[in-house]
């Protein structure tokens, strides 16, 4: 089995620090967001008690991001969540969202590979390729932090230049699925 294929054993101490046993050091809560990130799945566990804490820290750094005004999930969503803690839904809620999550994860992938196989005339339109570039650093941008590798902090401020381009690449990604659709 492979390094990153087993968890990363990340082991709190009874001072709360977290040690990390790869690399032998201590780690933050943001350092394990970012490993998360780059596809590393992590296992935090208690040193005295040998319980399984990764639940409880992954939903600490949510809540982090989201304090910060990095908000991922809508308030609706969020009070949906709180309600099926009580209740028939609470058994069905773990899966749906897992199913929803691979669900999103999979057509990303299927989107990026498809980009690159447009057929017939699509392939000769003057600057396709282009294109196809800007779109899929766009989709890997706009999918940064569910299941790939984004950034590690808060996006920058964007400016008027790169709202245009957004704007210009979404239009741009209208048309091409409207095309497309009518072949």
């Amino acid at each position: 089995m492979a390094d990153d294929a087993k968890p990363l054993l990340i082991k709190r101490y009874a001072s709360r620090r977290l040690y990390n046993t790869e690399t032998s050091d201590y780690v933050t809560l943001e350092d394990i967001a970012k490993f998360i990130r780059e596809g590393r799945e992590v296992q935090i566990i208690d040193l005295k008690s040998g319980d399984d804490l990764t639940r409880q820290y992954l939903l600490q750094i949510v809540a982090e991001h989201e304090s910060r005004g990095e908000s991922v999930l809508p308030v609706d969503v969020l009070t949906d969540l709180v309600r099926s803690y009580t209740g028939a839904a609470q058994s069905v809620v773990p899966q749906f969202l897992a199913a929803s999550f691979e669900m999103l994860r999979e057509g990303h992938s299927h989107l990026l590979e498809n980009m690159t196989k447009i057929p017939g005339p699509m392939a000769s339109m003057p600057g396709i390729e282009a294109l196809q570039a800007q779109q899929k650093a766009f989709l890997k941008n706009m999918m940064a932090g569910w299941g790939t590798a984004g950034s590690s902090g808060p996006e920058p401020e964007e400016t008027g230049d790169e709202r245009a381009e957004l704007d210009a690449i979404k239009k741009q990604l209208a048309e091409l699925q409207s095309k497309l659709s009518k072949m």
